[in-house]
């Protein structure tokens, strides 16, 4: 393997999506024929039985797994996926749900503790969304519980929510997992920033 194979291969890894061949050359300034030979090199290594794939369409690369390995890395990967919900998660989730559209400092001063990583990891996931800011002095952000949400945990409407207690209970049963361990971290009245997991959402204001 060539070095440059190995820096695509590199780009590619940390990518986890398609890029462009014309912008992999720009940027490691390299012609057009050492290119093909490292891709080459790449989807040579990369093809057959190997658990990686390199695809090449419309002019971009990208790594994927091999299709003949699906069903074994879905026996392993699902499982993991529905323990993501951790129970700092789902204390914070059961919140939201009651107290939407709620502030992150809002349920902060529920929990008594920082509720950032559970607050990013849920819109991650895609059981709460931001729906818009507070009109109050720092214009922090307002989350909401999903559709997804509702599917999730057979909820058929946000009003069908039972008693917290037994919401809590129920979110345990369906998400299983281990604690966090969070810090308390001071607040701020200064405007809050859109987080980097929410860049490009369109945030407004809400009373």
């Amino acid at each position: 393997m060539s070095r440059l194979s190995n820096q695509i291969e590199a780009i590619l890894f940390v990518s986890g999506k398609a890029v462009e061949e014309k912008f992999i050359k720009e940027k490691l300034e390299t012609g057009d024929k050492p290119f093909t030979e490292a891709v080459s090199e790449l989807l040579a290594k990369y093809s057959g039985e190997s658990g990686i794939h390199l695809l090449r369409f419309n002019k971009k690369l990208q790594f994927a797994t091999n299709p003949d390995y699906a069903k074994e890395v879905e026996a392993v990967l699902n499982p993991i996926k529905e323990k993501e919900l951790t129970n700092a998660m789902l204390e914070t989730l059961a919140i939201i749900a009651y107290k939407q559209p709620v502030t992150r400092i809002e349920i902060e001063e529920i929990r008594s503790v920082d509720c950032t990583y559970s607050v990013q990891n849920l819109v991650r996931l895609g059981m709460v969304e931001c729906v818009g800011r507070r009109d109050t002095i720092g214009k922090p952000l307002l989350f909401a519980t999903t559709d997804e949400f509702l599917k999730r945990f057979s909820i058929s409407d946000i009003t069908d929510l039972p008693d917290y207690e037994t919401l809590l209970d129920k979110l345990q049963q369906i998400s299983s997992g281990a604690s966090v361990h969070v810090v308390e971290k001071p607040m701020f009245d200064a405007v809050e920033e859109v987080p980097d997991f929410l860049a490009g959402e369109d945030v407004k204001k809400v009373e």
